[in-house]
């Protein structure tokens, strides 16, 4: 196009804008996206089924990412919080936990499910007072939970309120007579009182209820041995380790309660050259 063309051609131009401006400019609306918060929340209700079924395939960090971004897509469920808090629990992001599950109770002061989880997050970080207070909490909601009556007593344990933590581990079994763990934790209890028979009984029962509960089975291999039977303490030990070689960890052992009288017999019996063979899967 020639240069006088195109410049007549603008002034036309801008001499339509000069006359049309006043008349359509506060007409004018930007265009703008609608969103469907009903939908969003439907996609994000959906990101959490998907973040629950991994957790149950121990899928825990895609798991999480998924929660997380269904806690923004629905930011007013409480179950959604919920299981973030408790993948974050799971994940041993355990501040993170205690923000996602406040903000779930903040939404439902009713759910026992959160007040169990923030007693453990709470027991996690060794604030053993306040997690005593949540798992009460949930237990007046929940008063049937033997899973919170032996969360509760390991908490009073680890403050070394002995027969209040009986008391819950009793409890618990009362509510559920194959609840082998609370049996276990009173035996863990009576071997840090130098009651060794006591502990012994207790460990009879849960190996009784489950035969493959290696836990009990070892801490009665080492209760045998340090009464002499070394023989039926071998026996028990090897089986123990074969069943879950994890037990051979004096670490593990401290993550499940074991107190120091039974952690320093217990090394004295890892130490032998069967129960060493046995946890290298010799």
């Amino acid at each position: 196009m020639p240069k006088h063309i195109r410049l007549i051609s603008f002034l036309v131009a801008c001499s339509l804008w000069s006359m049309t401006e006043t008349a359509h400019a506060q007409a004018f609306i930007p265009h703008t996206v609608q969103i469907d918060n009903a939908q969003l929340e439907k996609q994000g209700l959906s990101l959490a089924q998907e973040a629950a079924q991994l957790a149950k395939f121990q899928q825990v960090e895609p798991a999480l990412v998924r929660a997380q971004l269904a806690a923004k897509l629905a930011p007013q469920n409480d179950k959604v919080w919920w299981l973030l808090g408790s993948l974050y629990l799971q994940n041993k992001e355990f501040d993170q936990a205690i923000i996602s599950l406040n903000k779930a109770q903040t939404l439902n002061g009713k759910n026992p499910e959160v007040l169990f989880a923030l007693g453990s997050a709470k027991f996690q970080k060794k604030d053993y007072q306040a997690s005593i207070n949540h798992y009460q909490a949930g237990l007046k909601l929940k008063p049937n939970y033997a899973g919170g009556f032996f969360d509760l007593g390991n908490a009073y344990y680890m403050l070394q309120k002995f027969p209040e933590a009986i008391a819950q581990f009793n409890l618990a079994v009362n509510q559920d007579k194959k609840f082998w763990p609370a049996i276990n934790n009173i035996g863990l209890i009576k071997y840090e009182q130098g009651d060794i028979p006591g502990a012994i009984q207790q460990w009879q029962t849960a190996v009784s209820i489950d035969k493959k509960a290696a836990e009990p089975l070892l801490a009665l291999a080492v209760a045998y041995y340090k009464q002499g039977n070394q023989q039926k303490a071998l026996q028990m030990g090897v089986s123990a380790l074969r069943i879950d070689y994890r037990y051979a960890d004096v670490d593990f052992l401290i993550e499940n309660l074991w107190g120091q009288r039974l952690l320093s017999d217990t090394k004295q019996f890892l130490a032998l050259p069967q129960i060493k063979s046995a946890s290298q899967g010799q």
